[in-house]
């Protein structure tokens, strides 16, 4: 699995941002280069493009007329494209870059202002978002900036105050999911882009700060992490169900932090068997992958492929887990996983650590898919063990 390399090119040495397609289709990062035959940075940043649809991956570089700012943030796209949003004077740009012959084309496609835009992960169906932060406003607008009507970036409704993060809760790109920052506090709410309303998604206790890290539509499972319980520990819920969040004692190893990377796919009705992903970092820099199921009270442990590009991790329906990375011997490859063998029966809901009853409450409505969705919040309730 090897890189198409032109001898005498300026050579990849650290890469970051790596996001991968919500089809798997390809991915985009920034590439730091340095000169031939030279080991440390110096070549500036460019954006690099992975096909990762064929036989083998293979990156093209996508250079502009000088080097991107480390705060350059890019996307990929279905057709091939890769959407950057660049940070000019008082505004946002956003482009689209694409291979022209030797050269990089670039479609620019209009410009955002606020105190901070960020591009959202992406989207099902092909579209992307950005979320745009007003200060003075104290709000956050969605904007869809790619597959619009006129070609040009379209408001689709505003949230009050600060949002971060963003999770799509179905397969049709209607639900969103976001951190919002509001009177100190941050809590995770869905947001409807079609009627453009806001629900309570995570409301754990009054105190907590409570984020949504991973969500996967065809279980309803959602992995998110909050300080309900005193510290930051990482917890996990059914979306659209009465089932409480809990946050076993799997997840909670001394001097590891973990993050969730991907879940398994297809297993409809079924949170508990689904697998996760989860990247392992300690102090210094070493990191591991563990495979964990809701339904076991254990970690499976794998080594990680060498070069491993954050936490990026694709899972296709009926494939196995994939995680992209860049050695010497391999400057472009995708390391595959099969999940671990049998499980046993899923756990008692109080077995698996502290739980948080779900009450039920009006839900936002959600378009036909694979399963249809509701969103009812995770709301305070006492603690239990």
């Amino acid at each position: 699995m090897s890189a198409l390399r032109t001898a005498g090119a300026p050579r990849t040495v650290r890469r970051s941002g790596f996001t991968i397609a919500a089809d798997g289709s390809y991915a985009a990062c920034l590439a730091e280069t340095a000169p031939p035959g030279g080991d440390q940075g110096g070549g500036g940043l460019l954006v690099e493009r992975w096909t990762l649809g064929g036989p083998e991956p293979y990156a093209v570089p996508l250079p502009g007329p000088q080097p991107e700012d480390p705060g350059a943030q890019v996307l990929p796209l279905a057709d091939g494209r890769v959407l950057i949003r660049r940070r000019v004077a008082d505004r946002w740009d956003l482009a689209l870059l694409y291979p022209s012959g030797p050269d990089t084309g670039e479609l620019p496609v209009g410009s955002l202002t606020g105190s901070d835009v960020r591009l959202l992960p992406p989207a099902p169906g092909g579209a992307a978002y950005t979320l745009a932060y007003d200060e003075d406003a104290g709000s956050t607008g969605v904007w869809r900036v790619h597959g619009t009507a006129g070609g040009a970036p379209e408001a689709v409704m505003t949230v009050p105050g600060r949002c971060t993060g963003g999770v799509w809760l179905d397969r049709a790109g209607r639900l969103l999911a976001v951190d919002r920052e509001l009177d100190g506090r941050t809590k995770a709410v869905a947001a409807d882009l079609h009627t453009g309303r806001t629900s309570p998604l995570l409301q754990i206790t009054d105190d907590s700060d409570d984020r949504l890290l991973l969500a996967e539509p065809d279980s309803g499972l959602l992995l998110l992490r909050s300080d309900a319980t005193g510290e930051a520990r990482l917890g996990w819920g059914v979306l659209g169900s009465r089932r409480p969040v809990r946050f076993p004692d799997a997840l909670r190893v001394p001097g590891v932090l973990l993050t969730p990377v991907a879940a398994q796919p297809g297993q409809i009705l079924m949170p508990e068997a689904s697998v996760v992903a989860l990247r392992a970092e300690v102090p210094g820099g070493a990191e591991s992958l563990a495979l964990w199921r809701p339904g076991e009270r254990r970690l499976h442990w794998r080594a990680s492929p060498p070069g491993w590009l954050g936490a990026a991790g694709m899972w296709l329906p009926g494939d196995e887990l994939r995680l992209p990375y860049a050695a010497r011997d391999c400057p472009c490859g995708l390391a595959a996983y099969e999940p671990p063998a049998g499980w046993p029966e899923p756990v008692a809901a109080a077995a698996a650590g502290v739980v948080v009853h779900v009450p039920r409450t009006r839900a936002l409505p959600a378009p036909p898919a694979r399963r249809t969705w509701c969103v009812l919040p995770l709301q305070q309730a006492p603690l239990a063990g």
